[in-house]
């Protein structure tokens, strides 16, 4: 038979559509032709499976070999269909038994000498396949050995690594009944059961008021803008809070260890850990975001389930700043180009940390400022109004002398704050499913309605200073967190009143 069908996956985002790797050939002059939409990565590959097959025994047939990769709609990028073209080949062929290719899925870069070599995105393939309703077992997935750990981190589908073409080839052939050949044993997932290391609060001393604010921001989600000098521990309690997050569970886990395979950059020492991302202020949009010609995410979507860190938030080019604005509220970012169109997700917890003021000493103990007021406030409307609004809880955090840190005790272990965050998110959970920071408007009224002295503390509030429909959801959602955190179900006005404090303009501080 002249034509042989080998199933394969591509990327598309987070979405890891099927792709169908048909095989003919035909007589006429040698030649290897690609359709079906294929970037020069994919064009490449015509080289390398040439190499590989005749470096491994086969035959190459010398005759017109067409390849299409279907749907012929889709983009088709990196090395990954190196495998399914080259057992197309030799399926189509003959050298290969065909009729157990459909039991399989297979991605994987050939070497020239047929090793098969890591590609990117393997786990983000297996976790978009897990979600798909199959009215049958999935088919199992034959990749490179060095891909097995993080693919084999979903469950309920057979993990097959493999270290050349002639091992896929031999476990083919055993499965097609020939007793001389050797099958590929599953692989199964070597997870880490110890739970991931963070660095500790017991090694920030003082700053109570600050870390009260990260605590109820971590037991309800919401987001922390921390305003001081230089060198008040600003980044190192930013660098801890991920150590307070609730624990993740499985899906979190999967979803943020899929993102990373993306770009490469899971490993499973970081399974169920909460990134913590931190890019730099020179950033660009696409850095923070995603993009690229072929869309792939940014930061914000690698901080997904976890921390992102913006430290000197004024010094980030204010139009990188205004893109988050979307994914804040949503929770997603869709990056739009031409030919396609591609969704991330990007749930991040915002952390920044900014300067006072241009020099960095206003309000400090010891040091005096040397701005003048035009100065600070230039400084300060570096950053826009409706990404403030956003950003739930804005907290000082003030400059100690040298007296006050060697005479301060050491600070609360990580494990204690972790404790009465965990429970106090679990009582969100309990109620409505969901952490307090993603409560819908409507959820709001029935969750956070605000009654008698509360209401009227609330509407003063508002009033005196102006805030927006969304701040004041916002400080409702903040209120709950603090009642749950106290272990109560009613507001009270000294949860609304410690909420109020945190929503202080940057003047303020």
């Amino acid at each position: 038979m002249t034509l042989a069908v080998v199933r394969s996956r591509g990327l598309s985002g987070m979405f890891a559509p099927e792709v169908t790797v048909e095989v003919h050939l035909a007589n006429g002059l040698p030649s290897f032709t690609l359709v079906g939409l294929p970037d020069t990565e994919v064009k490449e590959s015509r080289e390398r499976v040439r190499a590989a097959i005749q470096n491994c025994k086969f035959e190459f047939p010398m005759r017109r070999i067409t390849v299409n990769l279907a749907p012929a709609d889709l983009p088709k990028e990196s090395g990954r269909f190196d495998l399914p073209i080259a057992l197309g080949i030799l399926a189509a062929s003959g050298q290969l038994t065909q009729r157990v290719l459909d039991r399989y899925e297979f991605v994987g870069e050939l070497s020239l000498t047929g090793e098969l070599r890591p590609v990117r995105g393997t786990l983000a393939m297996t976790y978009a396949v897990s979600k798909v309703p199959h009215a049958q077992t999935p088919r199992g997935f034959v990749l490179p050995k060095e891909n097995a750990d993080e693919a084999a981190l979903v469950s309920g589908i057979g993990i097959y690594p493999a270290k050349d073409l002639l091992q896929v080839v031999a476990h083919l052939e055993a499965e097609a009944g020939n007793p001389q050949a050797r099958r590929i044993e599953p692989h199964r997932a070597a997870v880490r059961l110890t739970p991931p290391a963070y660095p500790d609060f017991f090694d920030v001393k003082g700053q109570k008021p600050a870390k009260r604010a990260l605590e109820i921001a971590a037991a309800g989600g919401h987001s922390v803008l921390m305003v001081g000098p230089p060198g008040t521990g600003k980044t190192m309690l930013a660098q801890r809070f991920p150590g307070i997050l609730p624990p993740m569970t499985t899906d979190e886990a999967l979803e943020s260890a899929a993102v990373l395979s993306l770009v490469g950059q899971f490993a499973t020492q970081r399974w169920a850990m909460r990134m913590f991302r931190s890019p730099h202020h020179t950033a660009s949009a696409v850095s923070l975001v995603g993009g690229g010609s072929n869309p792939m995410p940014g930061e914000i979507s690698l901080a997904h389930h976890g921390v992102l860190f913006l430290d000197e938030l004024p010094e980030f080019d204010r139009r990188v700043l205004e893109v988050m604005r979307e994914p804040l509220e949503s929770g997603r970012i869709t990056i739009s180009r031409a030919a396609r169109q591609v969704d991330f997700p990007a749930k991040f917890q915002l952390i920044a940390a900014m300067n006072p003021c241009p020099c960095g000493y206003y309000g400090h103990k010891t040091i005096a400022c040397r701005c003048t007021p035009d100065m600070i406030a230039r400084y300060q409307d570096r950053i826009s109004g409706p990404l403030l609004d956003r950003i739930d809880m804005r907290i000082e955090v003030s400059s100690l002398t040298e007296d006050e840190l060697v005479e301060m005790p050491d600070g609360e272990p990580t494990r204690y704050i972790a404790e009465r965050v965990a429970r106090a998110y679990d009582r969100a959970l309990e109620r409505q499913g969901k952490p307090n920071d993603a409560l819908t408007a409507a959820e709001i009224e029935r969750v956070c309605k605000p009654e008698g002295a509360v209401k009227q503390l609330l509407h003063a509030a508002s009033v005196r200073l102006g805030w927006s429909a969304r701040a004041y959801h916002r400080v409702l959602k903040v209120s709950r967190t603090v009642a749950d955190l106290e272990g109560v179900d009613e507001l009270a006005t000294a949860h609304v009143a410690e909420a109020i404090q945190y929503r202080r303009s940057l003047r303020e501080t």
